[in-house]
């Protein structure tokens, strides 16, 4: 894995990762980690979660923290953090990752469906937040980095609960980055483009959805989870120190 900055900043840090298992946040939780902070990730998927620490520590020689939990089940989410927080310390970076992009027809959503979709898209990133605040404000301060999309932006169809979840985190993100920001806890919204994980890849992605979003980013390139990472990487660091209540889009230039 190619690093190409250096974050001093980040050297000791905690970084808390929500659905670091596969995807962008498995990425994520490489990055950090190369960066030598302090890693823990919370997600379902024990299986990857597994592989991925296996992993992270065959190449790297590196430890990451893993913790099983539901993130749209808050007492879970809070007790799995208190559990990363024991190992690697009071959370001075979040990373709200966790989400569930299943399309989804108007008529086929119901009450119930509606609510499982705002907890796993927008519920878990308040109560993290919520959760890890008070670290932040003893350490003097910290970074929370809320994942978005450019979906609404575009206005997709196909996922309405999903699309109305993620215009909705950049409105956390102000009001969050407003209450926090006395505190010097920086809250940010990053925003991916489509971005070619191999979820995506498998379910999503077909050969006339490839040739129109090549038709629509400015630049001729799959977006890949790298490129969201390092952009991570920015939000987190002392190097953004004064970015709060921004949205960063990383999407090729294809909104």
């Amino acid at each position: 894995m190619d690093i190409q900055t250096r974050y001093p900043s980040l050297k000791g840090r905690s970084v808390l990762i929500t659905g670091g298992s596969t995807g962008i946040g498995a990425t994520l939780v490489r990055q950090f980690a190369a960066q030598d902070a302090k890693v823990g990730f919370i997600d379902i998927d024990v299986d990857n979660a597994l592989a991925l620490q296996a992993s992270v520590a065959k190449e790297s020689g590196k430890r990451v923290h893993f913790m099983r939990g539901d993130v749209t089940d808050t007492s879970e989410l809070c007790r799995a953090i208190e559990a990363i927080r024991s190992e690697i310390g009071p959370i001075r970076v979040l990373l709200n990752n966790a989400a569930n992009d299943e399309r989804h027809r108007i008529e086929d959503t119901t009450p119930q469906s509606w609510d499982a979709g705002v907890a796993v898209n927008l519920k878990h990133q308040f109560f993290a937040a919520q959760e890890v605040a008070s670290d932040m404000k003893t350490l003097g301060g910290g970074s929370i980095i809320n994942f978005g999309s450019v979906s609404w932006m575009l206005k997709q169809g196909g996922m309405p609960v999903y699309t109305t979840c993620k215009a909705a985190v950049q409105g956390l993100t102000r009001s969050l980055a407003r209450d926090f920001g006395p505190f010097h806890i920086r809250v940010n919204t990053l925003v991916p483009g489509w971005t070619m994980t191999e979820k995506q890849l498998r379910l999503w992605v077909t050969p006339e959805s490839k040739a129109e979003l090549a038709r629509s980013q400015c630049l001729p390139r799959d977006l890949m989870p790298e490129h969201i990472a390092k952009a991570a990487l920015f939000l987190a660091s002392d190097d953004s120190e004064m970015m709060t209540a921004q949205d960063l889009v990383i999407d090729g230039g294809w909104t």
